[in-house]
């Protein structure tokens, strides 16, 4: 059983906002999300990768203005920039009437020129959500608990009857991706260029960025690689978190991490097929640090800030959540059912003065450690985090 968190939240935001746009990548269930929520409204549906929608907006004003009433459903908006200035107007029209709730509904599967199209043209008449894939606390069942960090957390994939059908899904979904959605955004990137910097991501998950050494073996220039991270960052495949700045008296490292932030995918790109073959694997330790970060910051509050900590003196710390109050957690991430932590991992809560210390192991119980740190499984970390959180 499956149940999205986000829906209490975007009904919130649709109350109390002339416009929401909904963020994620393509398959994590944003249209599925938004006609539930909307079969509870007056509300009408339009997909913009549909023709016939597509022609019901040649002249979206006058097309719109009959449904002032309704919150309409935009669905791949990213594929129509130019509506963005009739909706401005649509809404500003409402506002005067004395419209509190939401008259537009933005789905989007990238962030690129969404983001870029509405923070221009819509700026302080919109707010925004991200619905990624699904994160642990949002799965009941336990064997799809068990399957969600093999398969990752897109709904037809952990949801396929068996291995085989999800490890296919996962290759369509690249596949797609790679020949269909990022030439219509409008790079015009080789796919099998992009397929090999995805599969030297995946092999690299949860290590420091190496510009020059992913350059070299693409047979490019640094800046090229940077453009082909952003893309990736932009589609929300790809994480970039950054290196923790603030202590000016260490010596810290500087490059970001990245991770691919679907654990199915990165075991796609690199043929693993089943937990067996992934617990065998030597990235296993790898991608379940990517995986518990993915889910931990799926769930954090809006506005913290993520950051880890190397120092060239040895101390180190996976995940550094900085709240908008300012305190801050510091989290280690071990594949151990006997965790040890090192003393790194100390003196980096020192240095940034961590107010809680965390271990995720992926144990049942919880059970404190030495200095203040406690060890903790994902899904009793992620509680404690949604408590952080105000009940929409």
């Amino acid at each position: 059983m499956i149940i999205r968190h986000l829906q209490q939240k975007l009904n919130y935001f649709i109350d109390n906002y002339p416009a929401v746009a909904l963020l994620g990548p393509r398959q994590a269930g944003k249209t599925t999300l938004a006609l539930t929520v909307a079969k509870l409204r007056n509300a009408i549906y339009l997909d913009l990768e549909s023709e016939q929608d597509r022609a019901k907006l040649s002249q979206a004003e006058l097309y719109l203005a009959q449904h002032e009433d309704k919150l309409v459903i935009l669905d791949e908006v990213q594929r129509a920039p130019e509506l963005f200035q009739n909706l401005r107007g649509l809404i500003d029209q409402g506002r005067r009437k004395g419209r509190r709730s939401a008259r537009f509904l933005l789905l989007g599967s990238a962030s690129i020129e969404l983001l870029k199209q509405s923070s221009e043209t819509l700026a302080g008449r919109i707010t925004y959500l991200e619905l990624p894939p699904l994160h642990a606390l949002e799965i009941i069942s336990s064997q799809q608990q068990e399957q969600l960090w093999s398969r990752g957390g897109f709904p037809d994939s952990l949801l396929a009857t068996n291995d085989q059908i999800s490890f296919q899904w996962r290759l369509d979904f690249i596949r797609t991706y790679l020949e269909r959605d990022i030439p219509q955004l409008g790079p015009r990137i080789p796919a099998e260029t992009l397929r090999r910097f995805w599969v030297m991501l995946a092999h690299n998950q949860s290590e420091l960025l190496n510009a020059s050494k992913l350059a070299s073996a693409l047979g490019v220039d640094g800046k090229t690689v940077a453009k082909y991270l952003d893309l990736m960052v932009d589609l929300l495949l790809v994480r970039r978190l950054k290196p923790w700045h603030e202590n000016t008296k260490k010596r810290l490292v500087k490059s970001p991490k990245v991770y691919i932030r679907d654990s199915g995918l990165t075991h796609a790109l690199l043929g693993i097929q089943t937990q067996e073959n992934l617990l065998s694997h030597p990235i296993c330790g790898s991608s379940w640090e990517g995986y518990i970060i993915e889910n931990i910051l799926n769930l954090a509050p809006q506005n913290t800030e993520a950051y880890f900590y190397r120092s060239n003196g040895g101390a180190e710390c996976d995940l550094i959540l900085k709240f908008p109050d300012q305190s801050t957690w510091a989290i280690e991430i071990k594949r151990s059912l006997n965790p040890k932590v090192e003393k790194g991992f100390y003196y980096a809560c020192d240095d940034i003065q961590a107010n809680k210390r965390y271990v995720v192991y992926p144990g049942e119980e919880s059970y404190p450690m030495a200095h203040g740190v406690e060890a903790i499984n994902l899904n009793n970390l992620l509680t404690n985090l949604k408590s952080l959180t105000p009940n929409f």
